[in-house]
């Protein structure tokens, strides 16, 4: 069976620079993978510079809080970047923040459908942010999904029907450290109903530790507390839900995780 794949952090952040490497061998320990994703150009290039790890894979992209930075010359950076390595496994991430506007909405919608036709464009999968923008989000990904690879709603934080509504469109709904806080009653009644094979589990470190650890860095590291606590809602082993998930992380993303199971494929639940 697999071990966890981290399906979304920010590696590459600066708190991360004294101990990277100590912090991607505790990573190396206990996942399969590890998906880095960029949020400006700049954090881009420094999310592919870490694909040099065996088990790093990078997404590229321009985060919503960065959309009114974003023109054709930033689609057409990324889009060499992508074709530049094989090592790119998605564009993101990208979407909509209404809660934090610190880019017009009307430019967010923009950044996000521009990057939705890029990742169709090249055959990719789209990252998917989304706050307090259900509705707008919604509309966007019905008139796109039909054409992308594969979407992902990272760090799912709306409720059931939400759930049911990114799931009917076919979109991965990954779930991060917040499902184990004690006011996120209304996500873990979300996590509970995910359909299987759509259920993706995520850091989005350095943020949004567990809550037993609550208050320190997050890495990538922890998710197998996430694993632990979505096992438990769903009412299945961890290691099930560890190795369910990263298949399904491997399949949306074009992952490469041969060699990465333990105990072969013999008793791994279906996706």
């Amino acid at each position: 069976m697999l071990k966890p794949v981290d399906s979304h952090c920010h590696l590459q952040d600066p708190k991360f620079d004294a101990d990277r490497a100590q912090v991607m061998e505790r990573a190396s320990d206990v996942l399969s993978a590890v998906v880095v994703v960029g949020d400006t150009l700049e954090t881009s290039v420094q999310a592919v510079a870490l694909t040099q790890h065996p088990k790093v894979w990078a997404v590229i992209g321009m985060h919503p809080y960065n959309a009114s930075r974003v023109d054709r010359g930033t689609l057409d950076t990324i889009r060499d970047m992508a074709r530049e390595s094989a090592r790119v496994v998605a564009i993101g991430e990208t979407g909509l923040d209404y809660y934090n506007e610190f880019s017009p909405r009307s430019d967010q919608r923009k950044a996000f459908e521009m990057q939705a036709r890029l990742a169709a464009e090249l055959r990719l999968p789209l990252v998917v942010h989304n706050r307090q923008a259900d509705a707008d989000t919604l509309a966007l990904l019905r008139e796109f999904h039909e054409e992308l690879s594969g979407i992902i709603m990272h760090c799912f934080g709306s409720g059931p029907g939400e759930a049911d509504a990114f799931a009917e469109l076919g979109c991965c709904i990954s779930f991060a450290g917040n499902l184990t806080y004690p006011r996120a009653g209304n996500l873990r009644d979300a996590a509970r109903r995910v359909p299987d094979n759509l259920l993706l589990v995520e850091t989005d470190a350095p943020y949004l530790a567990p809550q037993s650890v609550r208050g320190r860095r997050c890495e990538p590291a922890l998710v197998t507390l996430t694993v632990a606590a979505l096992a438990e809602l769903r009412g299945e082993p961890p290691e099930f839900t560890a190795d369910r998930t990263a298949r399904n992380a491997a399949r949306v993303y074009g992952l490469n995780l041969s060699g990465n199971s333990e105990n072969g494929t013999e008793n791994s639940p279906d996706v």
